[in-house]
């Protein structure tokens, strides 16, 4: 849009403002930024935005003076979206107003009742924008969406399990203490919480680097604890004599339960928020949660409220349903985790990166590595052959003879080495490991280069499994095996240098968080350097 003032040569204070436009700028409507996709269950969470931009060239506007007294009326090209409407600039001669462009300010009775299905099209329209706008932040990832379906499976049930689990609870309380005191009940739950957050306390202490290093394995484990922790609270009513015992391991389950879901919280929030808005998805996720959780509270009523009439159905009734329930809760986590995209580096993701980088030539990005990535709780660490560990070496360990020339060659500026351990199982290549072992100082570019490294020497390993299954078993340190292990790590080094800077570079441009490794306790170890 082009102003230009136009000034009357004499000198009283009288201007004329003309105001020009091209018609062809005016069609040019930028699309505000967000990764957020439609719901697929209605379109009308969509805002529609198909108004006309046809200017017919003899309708071109001519310098406007705004002294006139009939002033010519004209669009603005200036599009506001404001809770879920789409409004357009209008100057109707006398005043700037906003004008609805999709029909949702038009939207009345009479409309409504002239048009029965464009008024529920635009109410529809309307309403959704409101849930939409309720439950969800503005700008977020594409994959948030198919994270708060499967929330909403995980808490209705979890819910639901719960409101049965304390009714039992409750239950068994008046069956085994129905002669006693108030006092020794309230005794009894105040021990039961004492110590289950005593237990929070301790299994967060202990397990505080696991949070970020394996987030979604811990987070799932801990959810099928939680979902045990229930079945326990289940059992109360039948053994009402051990009511503290049963009730206190329950609550240690869930305050462990519970301290998990706090600690990893603000990581998968953070993931989803593409805009720096963690305030904002982090307060949606609280709306979520107690919205789902009162869906589930009324599924438990309505259970209730239909067995009200027979009482030892209603009593068997939690057990029926809990099976049902704990697999629907477990398999909405699994599914929800899956679509969490954490952008933070671990040794895990990184060695996948780097594999995939190897064998495949391309940097994945943390939708795919998230794909790849296991969470089952029945840790799978150790499957593959020649696992690779960061840390420092285990006296329990044997170390190859091959692998010592590795540790004498060392020279102070390496930040790391490389060289193969094995357990004492066996000696063959099965019962092999790679360990990489940095030193204090090592930065991120130096573990990356590392681990780089590892991998390109496990890959010419296995490349040539058979020669040096043979070597490892018959434990040959000849000069001939000791030439082939220098030249495969020098080659690997070689490698590994030549893609540092291209793979970190490539991770970057994905979005990867390439400033800083997270790793656990164990991988923290550093070795220090001594020069005889």
């Amino acid at each position: 849009m082009k102003l230009t003032i136009q000034t009357s040569s004499n000198s009283q204070l009288y201007s004329k403002w003309a105001l020009r436009y091209d018609p062809v700028e005016i069609t040019k409507h930028v699309k505000p930024k967000t990764s957020l996709k439609p719901l697929a269950l209605s379109s009308s969470l969509n805002t529609s935005f198909n108004f006309n931009h046809e200017y017919q060239e003899e309708e071109k506007l001519k310098p406007i003076n705004l002294n006139d007294k009939n002033p010519q009326n004209f669009n603005l090209p200036v599009v506001i979206r404001h809770s879920g409407t789409v409004s357009r600039c209008f100057w109707d001669g006398k005043e700037l107003k906003l004008v609805s462009v999709d029909g949702s300010n038009a939207f009345s009775l009479w409309d409504f009742s002239l048009d029965y299905e464009d008024g529920m099209r635009k109410l529809g329209r309307v309403c959704g924008a409101a849930v939409r706008n309720f439950f969800l932040p503005r700008e977020v990832g594409g994959n948030y969406l198919e994270y708060v379906k499967w929330k909403f499976l995980h808490r209705v049930f979890s819910s639901a399990l719960q409101v049965l689990a304390t009714q039992a609870m409750f239950r068994a309380i008046g069956i085994g203490y129905s002669r006693s005191l108030p006092s020794a009940a309230a005794l009894n739950w105040v021990l039961k919480d004492g110590l289950g957050r005593l237990s929070r306390c301790i299994y967060t202490a202990s397990l505080a680097s696991a949070f970020d290093t394996n987030l979604k394995r811990v987070r799932f484990s801990t959810s099928v604890l939680f979902s045990l922790s229930i079945g326990v609270e289940l059992l109360t009513p039948v053994f009402p004599k051990y009511f503290l015992l049963l009730a206190t391991i329950a609550n240690i389950a869930k305050q462990i339960s519970l301290a998990c879901y706090l600690a990893t919280g603000s990581a998968v929030h953070r993931s989803f928020a593409i805009a720096d808005n963690l305030g904002e998805v982090s307060a949606k996720a609280q709306i979520q949660t107690v919205c789902f959780d009162n869906v589930g509270l009324l599924l438990a009523a309505t259970f209730n409220i239909l067995f009200r009439n027979n009482q030892r159905l209603l009593a068997a009734l939690p057990f029926v349903v809990y099976p049902i329930f704990s697999a629907i809760d477990l398999f909405g986590i699994y599914q929800g985790l899956k679509h969490v995209h954490l952008q933070t580096l671990t040794k895990d993701r990184l060695e996948s990166i780097i594999n995939i980088w190897i064998q495949q030539g391309y940097v994945p990005s943390p939708a795919e590595v998230s794909k790849r990535e296991d969470i089952n709780f029945l840790w799978s660490k150790g499957r593959e052959l020649l696992p690779i560990r960061i840390g420092c070496l285990i006296p329990k360990r044997k170390i190859p003879k091959l692998s010592l020339m590795t540790l004498k060659l060392l020279k102070d500026e390496d930040f790391y080495f490389i060289c193969m351990e094995s357990s004492n199982r066996g000696s063959g290549i099965r019962d092999h490991g790679i360990l990489l072992c940095l030193r204090e100082g090592a930065g991120t570019s130096d573990v990356i280069m590392g681990l780089l490294q590892a991998c390109y020497i496990r890959n010419g390993l296995l490349l040539d499994k058979i020669s040096w299954e043979n070597a490892l078993e018959a434990c040959d340190s000849s000069d001939s095996v000791l030439r082939e292990w220098l030249t495969l790590t020098e080659e690997s080094k070689k490698s590994a240098t030549i893609d540092l800077g291209l793979v970190m570079d490539k991770m970057s441009g994905l979005g990867w968080v390439c400033r800083n490794i997270l790793l656990s306790s164990q991988e923290q170890a550093r070795y220090s350097f001594v020069a005889d």
